[in-house]
């Protein structure tokens, strides 16, 4: 039952490709070190994250200021620059003149206005930089490398961030000058499904989607610099098709066609086709009260199953009985999607985990099937 998939297009042989899971968890685990030993954040050079449109470099820098605030206890501030829309003189600031009329002064940017306490972790994220102009790119060489523009400075307690897309991706990309790539530490951000995953349950991602992407995880990431598909799956436009189902209406008839807009006609079809398997599904508020033991054995049936009652725990997570009720009903699961299960309610919360152990049908089921998680 594997579902790991990567970016179709990998172009940067000599830059380590990493899903954004493992690029969140490094880098925030970096960043976390080095603040709680009290070092300053110029003590590791700045990130560039390379990746195909949509891939989840931008969601990235979210999580990473997420974790290193939880991490260190400080409040974190995410600055994003998206550089296609500068000209060199919007870095540096407008031209005035001095108090006294005698010498030209820049005055400062808005971007460089950020709090400087203590308490405070700034980041200053650089998107799109590669769709940049090189007169724009140049001008980014002293915030890389200095952490200045002209006289203007960066604080000690900002983190700079870049990402864009490879010139391989046929997207608006120029090629990178080698001065401003040598100044940064290089990463290349591949689709990953089991690391959008943990991220779709965490952040209420549809039910259905991630049912779907679970039976179909070669869908997660349909883009292709060979074709010129305007509407195409990337974890981006999925979380833009579950918007409009959490928000607007869950009926994917009814919403069809501004879905295609979003992923495509052809994953369209193939979503609003699996996703009449829910109308075969168990009760699953029943199965929660414990009163439904009967398990379905056809494989798209799981897999939309256990999407919905990972929906189901994440709404009903303090209800400790019922969440029992539901561990013991996955017991009866075969054994690969009972772990895929139980993975997504370790991933309901952060420390969820602690409470899921107090639960004596979460350790019966590690006793006998927890050698599984291993391998998800």
């Amino acid at each position: 039952m594997s579902k790991n998939t990567t970016d179709n297009n990998p172009s940067l042989s000599n830059v380590p490709a990493v899903n954004v899971g493992e690029a969140v968890s490094r880098l925030s685990d970096m960043y976390c070190r080095v603040i709680t030993a009290g070092l300053p954040l110029s003590t590791v050079p700045s990130v560039m994250m390379w990746g195909p449109p949509g891939v989840g470099k931008s969601q990235a820098v979210r999580q990473i200021a997420d974790r290193i605030g939880s991490g260190t206890g400080k409040t974190v501030r995410v600055t994003d620059v998206r550089l296609l829309l500068f000209n060199p003189i919007d870095l540096r600031g407008i031209p005035t003149a001095n108090e006294d009329k005698t010498l030209a002064v820049w005055l400062r940017p808005k971007i460089f206005d950020m709090d400087a306490s203590a308490d405070v972790i700034n980041i200053l994220f650089l998107d799109e930089i590669s769709a940049a102009p090189q007169s724009v790119q140049a001008a980014a060489y002293q915030i890389t490398l200095d952490r200045t523009v002209g006289e203007h400075r960066l604080p000690a307690n900002c983190i700079v961030i870049a990402a864009g897309n490879r010139v391989t991706d046929k997207s608006v990309a120029y090629k990178m000058p080698k001065a401003l790539a040598n100044r940064m530490m290089h990463l290349e951000i591949a689709g990953s499904y089991e690391a959008w995953r943990a991220w779709a349950v965490s952040h209420g991602i549809n039910e259905k989607i991630i049912g779907f992407l679970a039976f179909r995880p070669d869908r997660l990431m349909g883009f292709s610099p060979g074709n010129d598909d305007l509407a195409f799956a990337t974890p981006r436009a999925w979380e833009m098709v579950s918007n409009l189902m959490n928000n607007v209406s869950d009926d994917i008839d009814e919403m069809f066609t501004l879905m295609a807009g979003i992923v495509g006609s052809g994953v369209a079809v193939e979503f609003r086709t699996w996703a009449s398997v829910y109308n075969t599904l168990p009760d699953v508020e029943a199965i929660f009260d414990g009163t439904e033991h009967k398990v379905p054995r056809r494989t798209d049936t799981l897999y939309a199953l256990i999407s919905a009652m990972t929906k189901y725990a994440s709404e009903h997570r303090d209800e400790i009985d019922r969440i029992a009720n539901s561990i013991a009903y996955a017991d009866m699961m075969p054994a690969d999607f009972s772990t895929v299960l139980m993975q997504d309610y370790l991933n309901i919360e952060e420390g969820y985990r602690i409470r899921l152990m107090g639960i004596p049908e979460f350790t019966r089921w590690l006793r006998t099937k927890g050698a599984l998680l291993n391998g998800i």
